[in-house]
């Protein structure tokens, strides 16, 4: 697949491609548009293939396109910084009826749109290099096609990712796409300054450049109670202000409640049948008494479709605790709770503000930006990456 005359169009840009999903692509690509906005004028964005969109005025866009936009006040459509979402059914029609040649244009004219006046462009794949491919819209094709050099972000650890790194660069490599570097993501912080020192050797002896390490961060590997209420399409009883706290562990109500008061506590969420009622008062107890909040469960997932009774539940509307009711029975709930795959949402304000600040501290952003100038018009013309200007970008 040819790759788009660029002409007149010599602002930097940066795919950012993933080993395999759930790496960190998504958080890199925020955190890289929250850093760089702070210091450039203009910062565009395109997801030009998305697999899971929301409808918007009737529109299918990409979750991740409406995060963008919301948290990051990007300017430019919605339309534009998603050109192909895929929808069921899609794969299979694509197969029967292909039409490369739709889908290169739609990409082509929304990325002119979403790139025009941008100092920097941030294009975030799909998944690994291959992801894609069934309807020629591989993210190593995409790459090629907008002549853009990526950044590729994997998992913590050394071999492994490495492993990964190189399996994905094949595919790269093949289609003519050019890495710039790579991050590693979610590193534990016992093993940081281990793996950053050989995890930097390893990929210079083949001959790629680790722009940064990102250590493992709680806050943004825990769900808040909001996003167990969607992912569970429970219905709230009560508690709303307390849905932005954080879930970090899991209770199942099958024991005597005072063995149970061992496990209360902050970041704890308890799942038990609405008729345990015996349960369900002694998780509100420390908040109606007043012990304090750090007893306090973050929230109360009731099963087996069962409420309360209502003198229950109107001790329960006394307290800030989420209350959500489900139909589902308790082993089925815990384990989609448990298997939940933690996302960034436009809300999360707390999140937001430490994805910019891992990438800002964690990233080398001055690396990427030198090595993109390079690129743009070699080494002799590179000019260094303006300070943060005093501006910031709008709260969600």
């Amino acid at each position: 697949m040819p790759a788009v005359d660029m002409g007149d169009f010599i602002m930097k840009r940066l795919y950012v491609a993933a080993t395999r999903q759930n790496d960190g692509k998504t958080v890199v690509s925020l955190g890289l548009i929250r850093a760089f906005k702070k210091r450039v004028n203009r910062v565009g964005y395109i997801k030009p293939v998305g697999q899971h969109y929301l409808m918007v005025d009737g529109a299918k866009i990409d979750k991740d396109a409406v995060l963008m936009k919301q948290a990051c006040g990007l300017e430019g459509s919605l339309e534009a910084m998603s050109p192909v979402a895929v929808p069921r059914g899609f794969t299979e029609d694509y197969i029967l009826n292909p039409r490369r040649q739709e889908l290169v244009d739609a990409i082509l004219s929304a990325y002119q749109e979403v790139s025009s006046g941008a100092d920097i462009t941030i294009i975030e794949g799909t998944g690994h290099a291959g992801v894609g491919s069934v309807f020629d819209m591989a993210n190593a094709d995409v790459a090629k096609l907008l002549d853009a050099p990526v950044l590729l972000v994997s998992c913590g650890g050394i071999g492994r990712p490495i492993d990964e790194i190189m399996l994905n660069k094949a595919s790269f490599d093949q289609a003519g796409v050019e890495i710039l570097g790579c991050v590693l993501n979610k590193v534990t912080l016992d093993k940081y300054d281990k793996v950053k020192e050989f995890a930097t050797k390893g990929l210079e002896r083949k001959g790629l450049k680790l722009l940064g390490v990102i250590p493992y961060d709680d806050v943004l590997s825990s769900p808040t109670v909001e996003q167990i209420l969607t992912d569970v399409e429970g219905e709230l009883l009560s508690g709303g202000q307390g849905l932005r706290s954080r879930v970090s562990r899991i209770v199942i109500g099958a024991m005597p409640p005072h063995e149970a008061l061992s496990y209360f506590g902050k970041d704890v969420l308890l799942i038990t049948p609405g008729n345990r009622e015996d349960l369900i008062l002694a998780a509100m107890s420390s908040c109606v008494v007043g012990i304090g909040r750090e007893q306090c469960v973050s929230g109360i997932v009731l099963t087996c479709g069962v409420r309360p009774h209502p003198t229950v539940m109107s001790l329960i509307e006394r307290t800030f605790i989420p209350v959500i009711l489900v139909p589902d029975d308790t082993f089925s709930v815990a384990t989609k709770i448990s298997n939940l795959i933690v996302k960034l949402r436009p809300t999360d304000r707390r999140k937001l503000a430490q994805v910019e600040h891992l990438v800002e501290n964690y990233v080398d952003l001055d690396g990427i930006w030198r090595l993109l100038e390079e690129r743009q018009g070699g080494a002799s013309r590179v000019s260094p990456l303006p300070p943060v200007s005093s501006s910031t970008v709008p709260s969600p």
